[in-house]
């Protein structure tokens, strides 16, 4: 449990410094926290469901449509919650670019052992 926890706050902080960085991705803090939640459901439910779907379109593209439905997901979290603010589609794959890059960079440099809490 602490170890998702501690990984929840990562994302928290990801979020955060996404919205430093990109002006068209406004959220508050309330926001940031419950739509990294809502995020979390969506991606564990209905972005599974949509790369399956859109497969033969990402084979094509050679991966690159994932960046759509990475954007997809965001932009759904805008329009359902209350405070995660990105004015646009647009600004919603740029703003999931710099997440995913940021989550990446933050996750390599905290050790895995800070997940478990032995």
């Amino acid at each position: 449990m602490r170890g998702w926890m501690f990984r929840w706050l990562l994302n928290i902080l990801a979020i955060i410094l996404t919205a430093v960085l990109l002006p068209g991705f406004e959220p508050t803090l309330w926001g940031i926290i419950i739509g990294s939640i809502f995020l979390g459901i969506i991606n564990a439910v209905i972005r599974p469901i949509l790369i399956f779907l859109t497969l033969p379109l990402n084979i094509l593209s050679l991966g690159l449509f994932t960046l759509i439905i990475n954007g997809f997901m965001l932009w759904l979290t805008s329009v359902t919650i209350v405070g995660f603010n990105i004015n646009g589609f647009g600004w919603a794959v740029l703003s999931s670019v710099v997440l995913t890059i940021i989550s990446a960079t933050i996750s390599f440099l905290v050790e895995d052992k800070w997940f478990y809490f032995r």
